[in-house]
Parts: C-alpha cells; sequence; structure tokens
C-alpha cells in the first residue's frame, strides 16, 4: 500500500509538471512608414517688393544736468563670510 501511494504522488507530480510550459508571444513588428525623400532644388522665385519706409520717432525731452557733490566720500565695506561652525 505504501509503494503505492508514493508511485501515484511521483506520477501526479510529473505529471502536472510536465503540462506547465509556458507560453512563448512573438510580438510582430511595427510596420515601417515610407519615409519622402527630397527631390532636386526648384528655380529661384522673384524677389519681394519693398517695405514702406519707417516714421521717425520723436525726440525725447532733455533732462537736467546733475549737481555737483558736497565734497563727501561714501565708502561701502562688504561684509564679511560668516565663520564656519564646527
Amino acid at each position: 500500500m505504501n509503494h503505492t501511494l508514493m508511485i501515484t504522488a511521483l506520477l501526479a507530480t510529473l505529471g502536472l509538471a510536465a503540462c506547465d510550459r509556458p507560453t512563448v508571444v512573438t510580438v510582430p513588428a511595427a510596420p515601417v512608414a515610407p519615409v519622402a525623400v527630397p527631390g532636386p532644388a526648384g528655380p529661384q522665385g522673384e524677389p519681394g517688393s519693398q517695405g514702406a519706409t519707417g516714421y521717425q520717432g520723436t525726440e525725447g525731452i532733455q533732462g537736467e544736468t546733475g549737481k555737483t557733490g558736497e565734497g563727501t566720500t561714501v565708502i561701502v565695506v562688504p561684509a564679511e563670510a560668516p565663520a564656519p561652525t564646527n
């Protein structure tokens, strides 16, 4: 009885393993669209017409001359870099 049960289990295992085949799916290649190739250049066309001349802009108002300084010199000192912290 023990041998019959073992042989049956072995045959069932082999039978199930034999049925498990992976399915291979082959994807068809995408169709290649035709590409238009340009031909030789044609003759050159006629030149275009001359555009209109633009208008002269108006002159702005002249500003006043700046005032001279009073002899005071301002010195700006750049900020020091902060000391690294450890």
